[in-house]
């Protein structure tokens, strides 16, 4: 039922925005979604119904919530611009966001060598980048620069699907040590500074490209 939510967010998402014009809804409508997707799986294990069939809704209900609907919310805020532009071809870039979102959840789903770490950029951190964009004061911006935002969206694309390590947010709570978990202290507290300096809904996109960045830097060692 929890992995449904997602999935009931994700078509809510796209129908505001491409039947209703309200981006900024649509994008808190895929923030509902991933809330309900980071504790569907957390609730299965808790309860002991983990079975493979909610491994695979999971992954389907992500593919619109974090595929389809972003790409519903990039088409409408930068379709006008494009069009005046005449560079309205690039708006079916867009389209590669759900393949790209699918492909790499089809890949998750039989790659057995993500445990503590994952490999390419998770379905769900790729929509909140839009997400922040387009409840932020900034997020006119992404209307301004159609051109940065079919390249941003491009580079996402490739990273989801791609091989880059990036470091897991869970902590090891059985040895709470800076040393032990030093990779996630100094992430938080980054994030906490990010959220003070900025103050709007845009920190969010920030902190998910610090953490690609940080992740290249500190999973070299594991790659």
């Amino acid at each position: 039922m929890i992995t449904l939510c997602n999935l009931a967010c994700g078509v809510l998402s796209v129908l505001a925005v491409l039947g209703y014009g309200f981006p900024r809804q649509a994008a808190f409508l895929i923030c509902l979604g991933i809330f309900f997707d980071f504790f569907d799986g957390m609730s299965a294990r808790l309860l002991g119904v983990a079975s493979p069939m909610g491994k695979e809704l999971d992954s389907l209900a992500d593919v619109v919530t974090s595929g389809v609907a972003p790409a519903a919310i990039l088409f409408d805020i930068t379709y006008y611009p494009l069009l005046e532009s005449g560079s309205q071809w690039m708006i079916a870039s867009y389209l590669l966001i759900p393949l790209f979102a699918a492909y790499r959840l089809a890949k998750f789903n039989l790659d057995t060598r993500q445990g503590h770490s994952f490999l390419g950029l998770p379905v769900p951190s790729q929509a909140l980048v839009w997400v922040g964009l387009s409840i932020s004061h900034y997020g006119i911006v992404v209307g301004q620069w159609p051109v940065a935002v079919v390249l941003l969206s491009l580079l996402l694309d490739v990273l989801m699907v791609s091989e880059l390590p990036l470091f897991s947010l869970k902590f090891n709570f059985k040895d709470l040590s800076w040393k032990t978990n030093n990779v996630q202290y100094i992430f938080l507290i980054v994030c906490a500074v990010i959220i003070a300096l900025l103050r709007d809904w845009i920190a969010i996109s920030a902190i998910i490209l610090w953490y690609i960045v940080f992740s290249m830097f500190t999973q070299k060692k594991h790659a």
